[in-house]
C-alpha cells in the first residue's frame, strides 16, 4: 500500500461581458463564445517543440515509428530524436541503466551541443545551460531500474533500517533521466525536485540541471498512437465533461488532495460526482461523459472500468493513487495506469515501485495547475516532490487539456452544456442562488439532463439535499440514455446511505434493479445491495464443511 514515511528526504541538489444569451435561447454555440469573450487563462509559455527531445529504443522498430509519429504530431525537429539500442525489457539493472542509457544519452547531448556543463561548488558535474526542457521516452524504453542487491557484512543480517528510504536505489527510468545531466549523485533514496510547487512555467524556472520527463507508453503501440492523436484533437476544443472523484478515506493527505479537486471543480463549473464511502465505486457504476477521474485505493482496475462498454471522453485525464499503479504497462487489466489508458484516457500518472504517499504526485496541485493552462508535463512535475524516485508521467507532455477553459476553441454539440456550466460559474462566481436559477431556466429551455444533474450535484455539495433530489429526478426524466438515468438514482441512494437510512437506500436499489433490468450497469446496484444487506453464508454440507 501507499505508506506514509516520516523521514526527511532532503536532497543534496539542488470578464466577463454582459451577454448571457445561452440562458435565454438555445443557439448555444455562438452565444457561449460571446459569453466567454474577455476571459483569459494565465499566460504560460509552455515548452516549445524545439526544446523537446524524444528517446526511443533503436532495437525496436515500432519504438522508432512511434517517435516519428509523435515528432510529426507536435512539429518537433527531426534532429531532436535520439535512438539508443536498449534491452527489450521493462526492467534494467542500475549498471546497465548507466552504461546503456545514461552515458550514451549524455554523449548525445554533448555531441549535439544541447547543453553546457560545469562543476558546482561541491564538485558535481551538472548542466548550467540546457536547450532541452522536456525528454519524452517512448514505448520500448525500459521502465524500471531494479534494486541493487547489497550483500550483508559477514554472516550477520543488517539491522532494520530506521529510514525506509535507506538502501533503496530502485527507481523509474524516467525519474532518473530527469537528472541525467548531473553526475556523481547518490543513487540511494530520493532527490528533491526543485520545480515542485513552482508558480513559473518551466521556461522561466532557471533549472538547467532538471529535464521534465514524460513517457508515451501503454499496453499496445496502437494505444500509444491513439493517446497522441487524442491530445492533439482534444486541444482544438478543450477538455469538457464530467468529473468523478472517488475518495476512499485511507490517509488524510491523499483524501485532502481529492477534496481539493472537488472544491476546485466547483469553482470552475465542472460537474463532479463525489463518492466518499470507504470502498471504491462499485463494479459497472454508470460513469458516463467522464473527462476526469481521480480516486483510490485498489491494487488493480475495478469499479466502472470493469464494464466492457466503458470509455473515457477524448483527451481524458485519469489517475488512481496506488503504490504500484504503473508497476507494469503491458497488461491492460492489471494495476491502474495501463488499464486507464486502454479504456480511453489520454494521460495519467503512476508509480513503478512503492513511493510512500508524501513522495507521490499531489493530484490537487496537479489539477489546479492544469486548470491554469499549464502543459501536462509541467503540471505533473510541479506536483511531484521527488526525483530519482518512483513516479512517472504518462502521455503527451505538451498537452494542454484546459487551454480553452475561457471559452475559445472549436465548439462541438457534445460540449455545449459543459461550456454553459463553465460560463455560469464565471458569470456568477459569488452568487450561487442566481447561478442555479439561471441554469434551471436553461435546463427547461434546452431540455438538458446534463444541466439538471449538474445543478443537483452543486446543491448536494452545499448540503441542500431536498432541492438536489428534485434536480436529480428532473435529470432522470430529461436524460435519454438508461445509464444516465440510473446514475440519478445512485445520487439519491447515496444521500440515503450517507445519512444511515439503510432501509430507504435498499428500497431505492431494489426498485432501480427492477426498473432497469439486466444491463451491465445494474451490477453496481447488486454490489451495494450485497454490501448493505449481505447474503447469508452458504449452508453447511453433510460433512459439516
Amino acid at each position: 500500500m501507499v505508506c506514509k514515511s516520516h523521514c526527511d528526504p532532503a536532497s543534496p541538489v539542488l470578464h466577463v461581458v454582459q451577454c448571457f444569451s445561452i440562458f435565454a435561447a438555445m443557439r448555444a454555440t455562438a452565444l457561449i463564445s460571446c459569453l466567454f469573450a474577455g476571459f483569459t487563462l494565465l499566460a504560460w509559455a509552455v515548452p516549445a517543440p524545439e526544446s523537446v527531445a524524444v528517446l526511443y529504443n533503436s532495437a525496436v522498430p515500432e519504438s522508432r515509428k512511434l517517435a516519428e509519429h509523435y515528432r510529426d504530431s507536435r512539429h518537433i525537429p527531426a534532429e531532436n530524436l535520439i535512438g539508443l539500442k536498449m534491452p527489450v525489457t521493462a526492467d534494467i539493472s542500475r549498471k546497465d541503466y548507466e552504461d546503456i542509457i545514461a552515458k550514451p544519452l549524455r554523449a548525445e547531448f554533448d555531441r549535439r551541443g544541447w547543453w553546457r556543463r560545469g562543476r558546482d561548488p561541491s564538485g558535481l558535474m551538472m548542466p548550467v545551460i540546457n536547450r532541452i526542457q522536456v525528454l519524452v521516452t517512448l514505448r520500448g524504453v525500459p521502465l524500471r531500474i531494479s534494486q541493487t542487491l547489497k550483500p550483508a557484512p559477514g554472516n550477520t543480517p543488517p539491522p532494520p533500517a530506521k529510514d525506509p528510504l535507506a538502501g533503496r536505489d530502485e527507481a523509474a527510468v524516467d525519474s532518473e533521466l530527469s537528472m541525467v545531466g548531473v553526475e556523481g549523485l547518490p543513487t540511494d533514496g530520493v532527490l528533491q525536485n526543485k520545480y515542485y510547487q513552482s508558480e513559473r512555467g518551466f521556461a522561466r524556472a532557471n533549472l538547467p540541471f532538471l529535464i521534465l520527463t514524460a513517457r508515451i507508453d501503454a499496453s499496445t503501440y496502437s494505444t500509444c498512437e491513439r493517446m497522441i492523436r487524442d491530445t492533439v484533437e482534444a486541444e482544438q476544443t478543450g477538455l469538457w465533461g464530467m468529473a468523478y472523484v472517488d475518495i476512499a478515506n485511507k490517509f488524510p493527505q491523499g483524501d485532502q488532495w481529492l477534496e481539493t479537486i472537488v472544491k476546485t471543480n466547483s469553482r470552475a463549473g465542472i460537474p463532479t460526482v463525489v463518492d466518499r464511502f470507504n470502498e471504491t465505486l462499485p463494479k459497472n457504476y454508470p460513469m458516463e461523459n467522464a473527462a476526469l477521474y481521480f480516486g483510490w485505493y485498489d491494487r488493480n482496475i475495478s469499479g466502472p472500468f470493469l464494464n466492457p462498454r466503458f470509455r473515457f471522453r477524448k483527451g481524458a485525464l485519469a489517475a488512481h493513487i496506488h503504490s504500484f499503479s504503473a508497476q507494469q504497462l503491458e497488461n491492460p487489466n492489471q494495476n491502474w495506469s495501463a488499464p486507464l489508458l486502454e479504456r480511453g484516457a489520454a494521460v495519467t500518472v503512476g508509480n513503478v515501485f512503492e513511493p510512500y504517499l508524501h513522495l507521490t504526485h499531489d493530484l490537487g496541485l496537479l489539477h489546479q495547475r492544469l486548470l491554469e493552462g499549464l502543459s501536462w508535463v509541467e503540471a505533473c512535475w510541479m506536483a511531484m516532490p521527488a526525483t530519482s524516485w518512483q513516479g512517472i508521467v504518462l502521455g503527451d507532455p505538451l498537452y494542454q487539456p484546459f487551454r480553452h477553459l475561457s471559452g475559445t476553441g472549436d465548439v462541438t454539440k457534445g460540449d455545449r452544456e459543459f461550456r454553459a456550466l463553465r460560463a455560469a460559474a464565471m458569470k456568477w462566481p459569488d452568487s450561487p442562488v442566481e447561478r442555479r436559477d439561471q441554469l434551471d431556466q436553461a435546463t427547461s429551455r434546452m431540455n438538458s439532463g446534463v444541466l439538471a444533474e449538474a445543478v443537483g450535484l452543486d446543491l448536494l455539495s452545499q448540503g441542500l439535499n431536498t432541492e438536489a433530489v428534485a434536480r436529480f429526478q428532473m435529470a432522470k426524466n430529461l436524460h435519454v440514455r438508461t445509464e444516465d438515468k440510473l446514475r440519478q438514482d445512485f445520487h439519491i441512494i447515496t444521500m440515503d446511505r450517507a445519512e444511515q437510512r439503510k432501509d430507504l437506500a435498499l428500497r431505492g436499489l431494489r426498485d432501480a434493479q427492477a426498473r432497469y433490468g439486466p444491463i451491465p450497469e445494474t451490477e453496481s446496484l447488486s454490489a451495494w445491495i450485497n454490501l448493505l444487506d449481505p447474503p447469508p453464508p452458504p449452508a453447511p454440507t453433510k460433512n459439516g464443511k
